[in-house]
């Protein structure tokens, strides 16, 4: 362990044990070299560190300060195994997105953090320079599996966490969800079982309508975020073909789930000779010094599809995604030339320039850092202000926050009201079909804290409020 890290470990357990309160003021930089014994430099990383995780926070020319520490609630468990035979969400998700497309709407529905945070500026102009060279649009180059270059980078990124990768491995796709959708292909066919969480990205729920698989849901965990032991009963049970799961920043909900649980589920997996098709698009997101372990890590037996994008690190207008196929790999190809055939080569092109640079991992500390803030300022707030009949849900990654609302209200109703008044949030039903799940919203707080931020999430608590009133 280098200096800087015993030093930021030490400082970390008396944050976590209380020692140190919150907003309570560290030793000044040369202070803390006295007492340490380290060096300035040391102690700088150390601080940075810490920082980077959010344990403590920095105002100019005052020094640094311990970071307020939240708490993380349990989850409401539905110990409900579920089976659906037939999927019906297309309508609904199809009027949803429609509704809040139009450039007036408040977008806390939104599944993408704020534009403002995504463009990278070494990104645009990268592209300008390519766009005036003729051979930047050569498409050959990028047709399945995609630009060799890219895929290189992108296998290099896979065995910085020790998981060991070719870029043959490596099919290059029209952004995460169409990663997802050719891997489901490539390993389901109608009829077949496939497994989700209960609560779920609706593109999963959408797929499976699509293809015609049965659906078996498992519930939440209340403190791990998910269940083993009734993962384990129903792939006992049930024929499983594939399972469909985000175990990193999952959406919505935010947690992350524990490398340990990861391993059982892998050794699970395989056990049985279950399919994965793993949906990693927040992976980047974390908070702190560590990216969390993918499935693909504990994977033995080339069981696992991981699938990811950089559209959530870089805009839905660099929509390109990937999966990491494996023996799967000719098969996904042959689905892509019967669909989207290729991603852009231009921007494939932009892509190698940009990562091959190390511009990327400089954007992503930065993004992280804001998500971060904005996270904890809308949790905060809402936390303030709303009903106290009310819970929100914070884990550290991504750029969502979790609400519960009274059993009593629906969560449907709340978006419409909402979306009348320009302002749109995400109703549960576009991520579960149990009806004992209709009352959570899911609210994206990736936008920097304004008048019209403030103003819109003060009329969300308004309505939450009146309803509640009325249900009384």
């Amino acid at each position: 362990m280098y200096k800087s890290e015993q030093l930021a470990h030490s400082i970390r357990q008396l944050i976590e044990s209380g020692t140190l309160s919150a907003h309570e003021k560290l030793p000044s930089l040369r202070d803390q070299v006295q007492r340490s014994g380290f060096s300035l430099m040391t102690v700088m990383n150390a601080y940075q560190e810490l920082e980077s995780q959010g344990l403590i926070y920095s105002k100019e020319k005052s020094g640094y300060f311990v970071a307020e520490q939240i708490a993380l609630k349990p989850l409401e468990q539905y110990s409900v195994v579920s089976l659906n035979s037939k999927i019906e969400i297309n309508s609904l998700v199809f009027k949803y997105l429609k509704s809040i497309q139009h450039e007036s709407i408040v977008p806390f529905g939104s599944a993408f953090p704020d534009s403002q945070l995504l463009t990278a500026p070494k990104l645009i102009q990268i592209m300008g320079q390519l766009a005036r060279q003729r051979q930047s649009y050569d498409q050959t180059t990028s047709l399945p599996p995609g630009n060799l270059a890219l895929r290189k980078l992108i296998a290099q990124r896979y065995c910085m966490q020790g998981i060991q990768t070719d870029p043959d491995d490596i099919v290059i796709t029209s952004g995460g969800l169409d990663a997802l959708n050719l891997s489901l292909q490539a390993v389901a066919q109608p009829g077949d079982y496939i497994l989700l969480q209960q609560t779920v990205f609706y593109g999963a729920w959408q797929a499976a309508e699509r293809l015609g698989l049965k659906v078996i849901t498992i519930p939440e965990h209340p403190q791990h975020g998910f269940d083993l032991e009734a993962f384990e009963q129903v792939i006992q049970t049930y024929p499983i073909k594939v399972c469909w799961l985000m175990l990193n920043a999952h959406n919505p909900i935010g947690f992350t789930v524990s490398d340990d649980i990861k391993y059982k589920i892998a050794k699970l997996l395989h056990e049985h000779q279950i399919y994965l098709i793993e949906d990693d698009v927040y992976e980047e997101l974390f908070y702190g010094g560590q990216k969390p372990l993918s499935m693909k890590y504990f994977d033995q037996q080339n069981l696992v599809l991981h699938c990811s994008s950089f559209s959530k690190t870089l805009g839905a207008g660099f929509r390109v995604g990937w999966v990491y196929a494996g023996k799967f790999s000719d098969h996904i190809q042959h689905l892509q030339l019967m669909s989207t055939i290729s991603v852009n080569a231009l921007i494939q092109n932009a892509l190698v320039e940009f990562l091959s640079h190390h511009h990327y991992e400089k954007h992503l500390r930065t993004l992280r850092l804001s998500l971060e803030r904005y996270k904890k300022q809308f949790y905060h707030y809402l936390k303030q202000h709303l009903p106290s009949s009310c819970e929100v849900y914070y884990y550290p990654s991504g750029y969502f926050l979790w609400v519960k609302l009274p059993s009593t209200l629906d969560s449907m109703q709340v978006y419409e009201e909402l979306i009348q008044q320009d302002i749109g949030v995400a109703p549960s039903p576009l991520f579960s079909v149990l009806p004992a799940q209709q009352h959570y919203l899911r609210i994206n707080c990736s936008f920097e804290w304004n008048t019209k931020i403030q103003s819109a999430l003060d009329q969300v608590i308004k309505t939450i409020q009146q309803r509640v009133e009325a249900s009384l």
